[in-house]
């Protein structure tokens, strides 16, 4: 079969995330139709999560392409720029401030990128409840999508941008995730000005991260008052449950952590205790490096499905560029073959670079850095 002209293509988008819904809005743009299927059953089935930071080179550039660029500044936190290095004492290590107007790195609730995305989108365009089940067909297509409510569709181009676990990605590789050895806790802090207001002192107006060399905190504001926090720690995946616990056991939890950090400062320890609601654990996962794959017709992945690394500020941003990369290669390409291997032939280089630049990532969470350590990462971070 005949590789197709994108435009007149079936071009199907797994998952609702920043790199799906972006390369779904700028096809758009260019005239080229695509559906979106994602498997929460409602635009506003769950919250999306905490906050990214947006970086000039890939983010903020996709969202340029999209023309959302001003809608995101208009939206984004400027002021959620500052970063503090603490102590377990409550002492400030280093702090950073953006300069005056800087949005080099401006931060985004995710649900609010989420949001500015979806309105972007022609009415239709995502399909809510399909839960992909398996890709199959000929390697020279068309490919079936075979869904959980027994439903089929069939494609031209299947983009895998279903993230950690990803179902897409068993079409073209057979690399799993694997457990990184640490793990978040999330907890949430509503109100901060009036309910936490000596917690909203301690975190600035970004993010603050505390680490002793063995366990870390990282305070991320949000908007709207609201702040996240992660308590970071090097255990088994399943730690909660090899401790006796259940993840609903809030007070548990608390009293496990609590003795976890007791040498650290009372004011610290806030962070584990004063928060409003259960925990919400995330354990960290990541693909082998390198992941790369034989190109395979009518497949193809983004982000988390392609390069699922350690949460250091990057992974968003690699997914939007991949795509941006992507969806304009298909605008300049004669046929979906040529825009796929002409995306896969810079993604994958660029891909591997950065996951072995930030391999072992999740370990350094939770050290003490030095200056070079220190240094590699802000130059990942800001890549």
């Amino acid at each position: 079969m005949a590789s197709p002209t994108p435009s007149r293509a079936r071009i199907s988008i797994i998952g609702a995330g920043p790199g799906g819904l972006t390369c779904a809005r700028i096809l758009q743009r260019h005239g080229i139709a695509a559906t979106v299927y994602d498997r929460e059953p409602e635009v506003d089935a769950r919250n999306q999560g905490g906050s990214l930071d947006l970086h000039e080179d890939d983010g903020q550039l996709a969202l340029r392409e999209a023309g959302l660029l001003a809608e995101f500044l208009a939206l984004a936190r400027v002021e959620g720029q500052e970063m503090r290095q603490m102590d377990p004492a409550g002492r400030v290590l280093d702090h950073q401030l953006p300069d005056e107007g800087e949005t080099a790195r401006p931060e985004i609730d995710r649900g609010q990128l989420r949001d500015l995305l979806l309105r972007s989108l022609a009415p239709g365009t995502v399909q809510w409840g399909r839960t992909l089940e398996s890709v199959s067909g000929p390697a020279n297509g068309p490919r079936t999508l075979t869904f959980t409510d027994g439903t089929t569709v069939e494609a031209d181009l299947a983009i895998g941008a279903d993230g950690a676990f990803s179902r897409v990605r068993t079409a073209v590789s057979p690399a799993t995730p694997r457990y990184t050895g640490v793990s978040f806790l999330e907890a949430w802090f509503d109100d901060m000005e009036h309910a936490h207001p000596e917690l909203s002192q301690l975190a600035g107006k970004g993010s603050a991260h505390i680490t002793d060399g063995e366990r870390g905190l990282f305070a991320q504001r949000n908007s709207g008052g609201h702040m996240r926090v992660y308590v970071m720690q090097r255990v088994p995946v399943d730690w909660i449950a090899a401790n006796g616990l259940h993840p609903e056991d809030t007070e548990g939890i608390r009293s496990h952590l609590l003795g976890e950090y007791a040498a650290w400062s009372p004011q610290i320890l806030r962070l584990i205790t004063d928060n409003d609601g259960a925990y919400v654990d995330r354990p960290l996962f990541a693909l082998p490096v390198p992941h790369t794959w034989e190109h395979s017709p009518g497949v193809t992945l983004l982000g988390d499905a392609a390069h699922l690394m350690p949460p250091l500020g990057v992974g968003v941003n690699l997914a939007m560029l991949d795509a941006c990369e992507l969806a304009l290669a298909l605008a300049r390409s004669a046929t979906i073959d040529d825009a796929v291997h002409d995306y896969e032939k810079s993604m994958l280089p660029r891909s591997t670079e950065m996951a072995r630049l930030l391999e072992g990532g999740a370990e350094h969470l939770l050290s003490m850095p030095d200056a070079d350590e220190m240094s590699r990462f802000q130059q990942a971070a800001q890549t």
